[in-house]
């Protein structure tokens, strides 16, 4: 509860200098007083707080499977790339052998 009322007050010290300081720069301003204003209400109810930090949780781990899967994929057609390169550069190779022998 010490703690809760601690934060409410830097935070409203928070709101109303950012209030003050509408004028010199309003998008700060506006910016500073969502935070502020999204830290009081988790601050005074921290469940909500927790329900958010789940849903980021899984939102963070959907993003590390989507970027693995991303990675394979990526790494799979790289590594086809270069197969065909070698390929390419093989028959590039054997084509001029065949035009430099000399002829009989």
């Amino acid at each position: 509860m010490i703690a809760q009322i601690g934060l409410s007050i830097l935070l409203a010290g928070v709101l109303v200098y950012a209030w003050t300081e509408y004028r010199r720069a309003p998008v700060i301003s506006v910016l500073s007083m969502l935070v502020a204003t999204a830290g009081l209400y988790f601050v005074w109810l921290p469940n909500h707080a927790t329900k958010l930090a789940a849903l980021v949780d899984l939102i963070i781990y959907v993003w590390v499977v989507i970027s693995l899967i991303l990675l394979l994929n990526l790494h799979l057609k790289l590594r086809s790339q270069a197969e065909l390169i070698t390929v390419l550069t093989r028959e590039i190779a054997l084509a001029n052998a065949r035009m430099a022998e000399p002829r009989k």
